[in-house]
């Protein structure tokens, strides 16, 4: 099989295709035939080395959505199940940007019926972000929620998630957003001007750190979307930061809020798995709205 790789640190070139075992799944274990692959930050900063590996071939892609191709014993899934699933981890010698990819069982959900396999391949790592997030700052119904970064991929899932449970979102993001946050259900918007102490709790998917938890009431939550860099806690805030966790019983759920329209899936643009280095040269760009998917 064909599967993206770097096996040195740098721009988008230091992707490369090449050839590849089919992946044998093992017990409690499914391989999934990919038919999409969303290409998100954490690809790019693998690419460039930020989590190490140095010297080693390393796989890139969590995203995946397709159909079971073989499933190892002590499995409930069945070959010819559309499934989506989260291929976690950081450095691992295959990822999901490859056209076979072997995942844990339980880090498996059935696919959207009704979407596409490139848009259910942009649901699960940025929506279980999302959701986590939303888990450690545990805003109660009617409270008072800012989303930084908020026409994100992360930003937009929790946007929609939290309106969804009745808490009053607030979008920080760029003026020409404003139309797009708030249609994912954002009841108020912000370019920027935020009151200090002014939120119960505030998601900061931007990676605004210290100015982010200013926004934060005494007493109140922050969650960031990367261990180990958010700012260090003041005045009774609770600061967390989510690492995402494969979660297939969550990701189900997920699944059944974007049949019920509760969640949008946005896909930017497609790329061939043979164009994956013009696929990093479009997201180092910036500004895109929505996911790049890998179409194997």
């Amino acid at each position: 099989m064909r599967a993206a790789v770097v096996t040195s640190f740098g721009g988008p070139e230091a992707v490369r295709v090449v050839e590849s075992e089919v992946p044998e799944p093992g017990a409690g274990q499914v391989r999934i035939k990919v038919a999409a692959s969303a290409l998100n930050p954490v690809d790019a900063a693998v690419r460039e080395g930020v989590f190490g590996g140095a010297g080693q071939v390393i796989g890139l892609g969590w995203d995946v959505a397709g159909t079971v191709d073989a499933a190892g014993p002590a499995t409930a899934w069945s070959a010819g199940d559309a499934v989506v699933a989260l291929d976690h981890g950081m450095v691992k010698p295959l990822g999901a940007h490859a056209e076979y990819v072997v995942v844990p069982a339980d880090a498996v959900a059935r696919a959207p019926r009704t979407a596409g396999a490139a848009h259910a391949a942009t649901l699960p790592l940025n929506a279980l972000t999302a959701a986590q997030a939303l888990d450690l700052l545990a805003v109660p119904e009617g409270g008072s929620l800012l989303v930084t970064g908020a026409a994100g991929a992360v930003g937009g899932y929790a946007v929609q998630l939290a309106a969804h449970r009745g808490i009053a979102v607030t979008a920080l993001a760029r003026e020409d957003d404003e139309e797009l946050v708030r249609s994912l259900g954002a009841a108020r918007f912000t370019g920027g001007a935020v009151r200090a102490r002014s939120f119960d709790a505030v998601l900061d998917a931007a990676v605004l750190g210290e100015r982010a938890l200013a926004w934060v009431r005494d007493g109140g939550a922050y969650a960031g979307v990367i261990p180990h860099v958010e700012p260090a806690p003041e005045r009774g805030v609770r600061v967390a930061a989510v690492e995402v966790a494969a979660d297939g019983a969550r990701l189900a759920e997920l699944v059944r809020l974007v049949d019920e329209g509760v969640l949008t899936l946005r896909v930017a643009e497609t790329y061939p798995l043979a164009d994956v280095v013009k696929a990093h040269a479009r997201l180092a760009e910036g500004g895109v709205r929505g996911r790049l998917v890998l179409v194997p």
